[in-house]
């Protein structure tokens, strides 16, 4: 099915071809059709699989102009809160509609005005939670309540939060619930506040024929960031993340490489507001080349063209590993995950082995030219 035979306004589907998308993914054509009847809707769905077209288009084609704020969208992490109040803005200006990002770190005032004219609100729980305390957001014409990655709200402890957000909404609205796995916790939440909901999923796994998995065991700690180096410099063709257990890990990684000529940028939950943009912002130019990045900042972020995934540090579960592992070999596409496996990763990714569905091939360990690691 493509986006044409979708019963939307004309100037959405312009926009919508404008930026080059033609057929629905998975999630956006079973999700897209039930968004448009009203229904309540639970999705799991992992990132990249279009799940943010997946409730926008429907959202713009159903809210007004004269009502005001009509839409909440609470995300975990500023990241998402960000790209996904992009994709409103991309899609709903020809429309006349105005999305505002809501989240800490950054001057409140400038929020306040922004809020009190935008239809759509994106935002984290704090800071959502701190308009609500200062009577700064008004929710009586909320229809749409979106909660994007549910789990790893639930993971960040933020959900006690969302129940006092859920709290101050009307009780007669639209309630979406995304998530890119759906445990007993997230149906408990889809059971108190959703009406009736259409549950559906889409297909979760690694394509081991477009995927290459493989991991190199390092006898010296000490090679593990100039096999890393090696590695970039010279088998690495787009752009590649790498991913790392701890923000100051993050940061000691990034500075090494920047040392080294790689155009590499950070994210991670501990960094300046404004760092944090900058690495957005420099992502969405493709003026980057390695994204260092933890877990938490990177959940739910869609990165285009990553053609190789490396785990810096070993992620501790078969899930973690397949979240991180599936942000390339996407559209068709070949790519690479590397394992980079020192004595003290060998715990953690015995755990990722268990899951006997991954086929992890260890690779032979190249030549490599040792450089200095500054912590």
């Amino acid at each position: 099915m493509n986006f044409e035979k979708l019963n939307i306004n004309t100037k959405l589907k312009n926009k919508i071809n404008e930026f080059g998308f033609r057929d629905l993914t998975p999630i956006q054509e079973i999700g897209i059709p039930e968004i448009l009847k009203g229904k309540d809707v639970v999705g799991q769905a992992e990132t990249g699989s279009g799940k943010t077209l997946a409730f926008c288009i429907p959202i713009l084609d159903k809210i007004r102009l004269d009502k005001g704020l009509q839409v909440l969208v609470i995300t975990p992490t500023r990241e998402l809160c960000i790209q996904v109040t992009d994709v409103f803005k991309d899609f709903g200006k020809n429309l006349g509609f105005k999305a505002t990002s809501v989240f800490g770190g950054v001057n409140i005032v400038s929020q306040i005005n922004n809020i009190s004219d935008s239809h759509i609100v994106v935002a984290t729980p704090g800071r959502l939670l701190d308009h609500i305390n200062r009577r700064t957001i008004e929710f009586k014409s909320i229809g749409v309540l979106v909660l994007d990655e549910t789990d790893k709200m639930l993971e960040m402890g933020f959900i006690e939060d969302v129940e006092r957000i859920i709290h101050n909404l009307p009780r007669n609205r639209q309630t979406l619930m995304f998530s890119a796995t759906i445990p007993e916790e997230v149906y408990r939440i889809g059971r108190k506040h959703l009406k009736n909901p259409s549950i559906f999923r889409t297909k979760s796994f690694v394509d081991s024929d477009k995927l290459n998995q493989r991991y190199y065991d390092i006898f010296k700690q000490n090679d593990k960031f100039s096999l890393l180096l090696h590695l970039l410099k010279n088998s690495t063709s787009n752009l590649a993340i790498v991913f790392c257990a701890t923000r100051k890990e993050t940061d000691i990684v990034e500075k090494n490489l920047r040392r080294q000529g790689i155009n590499a940028s950070a994210i991670h939950g501990g960094m300046k507001q404004n760092k944090r943009l900058k690495s957005l912002d420099r992502l969405k130019r493709q003026k980057t080349d390695v994204l260092v990045a933890t877990d938490v900042a990177a959940r739910g972020l869609d990165i285009k063209n990553v053609s190789h995934v490396y785990n810096y540090d070993v992620p501790k579960t078969p899930k973690e590993y397949i979240h991180r592992v599936g942000r390339t070999a996407r559209a068709g596409k070949n790519g690479d995950a590397v394992t980079l496996l020192t004595s003290r990763d060998h715990d953690n990714f015995r755990r990722v082995q268990s899951d006997k569905k991954l086929r992890i091939e260890q690779a032979n360990f190249p030549r490599i030219k040792k450089v200095q690691f500054f912590r």
